[in-house]
């Protein structure tokens, strides 16, 4: 490996185990054996590199969801599928969400390293639509990007922040997928099954 890739890997390192604010450019290059100035000449900034790394975690974590997905794109078999291989992993996620949570908690004392972020954002809400309909990324539209995306994003943004603040009553997939089943039936008009 190379500076570039030595600097990632630190970075991923530092905010699995002090998340964004308390990482330091030199923990960076402690951790990755690279120089100061390398830095700077690969990432621009610290923030630039932290965002990548926690772009390239998150991409990681959700390679590591789609395993074993089972049922029909868009099918409630599908949807309870997901959201148990996120649940099953919620152990490496964790630090990732409290990274996230924190940059969103951090309002306008990191507003460089919030825009980068919220940039990545639609590339997640894309990779949610692949993971829960099966239709592959590149067919996704901009709209469904913003309607349907952003649905599942907030979905996953909610059950990350209740297992975060309190593991013992936030939902299992099973209960999250009975509620939406009750969510759409109610949407829908209809009575409950």
């Amino acid at each position: 490996m190379g500076h570039r890739e030595d600097l990632l890997e630190g970075a991923k390192k530092c905010l699995l185990e002090k998340g964004f604010v308390r990482t330091t450019a030199r923990d960076i290059v402690k951790a990755s054996g690279a120089n100061l100035a390398s830095i700077g000449y690969h990432y621009g900034s610290k923030d630039a590199l932290l965002a990548e790394a926690f772009i390239a975690l998150m991409q990681e974590l959700g390679d590591v969801f789609k395993d074993g997905v089972q049922g029909q794109g868009g099918s409630l078999e599908r949807f309870q599928g997901v959201w148990e291989g996120f649940l099953a992993h919620r152990g490496e996620a964790g630090p990732v969400w409290s990274a996230s949570v924190e940059v969103a908690l951090a309002g306008d004392r990191m507003p460089d390293l919030r825009a980068m972020l919220a940039a990545s954002q639609t590339e997640g809400r894309r990779g949610l639509i692949a993971m829960l309909t099966g239709n592959p990324e590149e067919g996704i539209t901009e709209r469904e990007e913003q309607t349907l995306g952003a649905f599942y994003q907030a979905l996953l943004n909610g059950l990350m922040l209740q297992w975060l603040f309190d593991p013992k009553s936030a939902p299992s997939a099973e209960e999250l997928t009975e509620g939406m089943r009750a969510a759409a039936t109610a949407a829908l008009g209809r009575p409950a099954e």
